[in-house]
């Protein structure tokens, strides 16, 4: 309306953010992207390529890019990654024979110069499953405690109930503010 219109004649009042938001097939990125986007998650099929989203949020315009997770994709991620001002790692916490090669995955992600000093905000999602591991013990398999190069986040969260996503969201807004100063 009206209040963008003059947003653009001044100059945005809000600070863009580009997000990535990476992890292996089937952890549930793009269900998570529609719950940022306050979208209907019933229904969500495989991505093929990528999704991308504005979403505002603290005052923030984030765009968020939902790259798929399938190993035939996977050695596309680095082409997204040059302008990212925070990574987001989702992983599905139920499906502990995979957590080994997601591991691998974000090491090597992580491991990107492009990527160096970036917040890292990891989700181990579908903790509303029975079968999901507490995200303690998924940070504590992936060794980020090793990770000095940059702040990170593990956050507990469905996507699918929404459960836990807005603190994964409120700490990247607290990473951009810290950064701000």
């Amino acid at each position: 309306g009206l209040l963008s219109v003059i947003q653009r004649l001044k100059g945005s009042l809000e600070q863009e953010l580009c997000i990535v938001l990476l992890g292996l097939d089937n952890a549930g990125k793009t269900t998570l992207l529609k719950c940022l986007a306050s979208e209907e998650v019933s229904t969500i099929t495989p991505t093929q390529g990528f999704n991308i989203k504005s979403i505002r949020s603290h005052g923030f315009k984030l765009n968020v890019w939902d790259i798929g997770g399938q190993r035939s994709i996977r050695p596309y991620w680095r082409k997204y990654l040059g302008s990212t001002d925070v990574l987001i790692y989702v992983i599905d916490s139920a499906d502990q024979k995979r957590f080994e090669e997601t591991g691998q995955e974000l090491a090597e992600l992580t491991e990107e110069e492009s990527l160096t000093g970036v917040p890292l905000l990891v989700f181990a999602n579908k903790q509303d499953l029975v079968t999901a591991a507490p995200a303690a013990e998924i940070a504590e398999g992936l060794s980020l405690h090793t990770y000095r190069d940059r702040e990170w986040q593990i956050q507990a969260c469905s996507a699918l109930s929404g459960e836990g996503v807005q603190d994964g969201m409120n700490w990247i807004s607290r990473q951009i503010m810290n950064r701000k100063k």
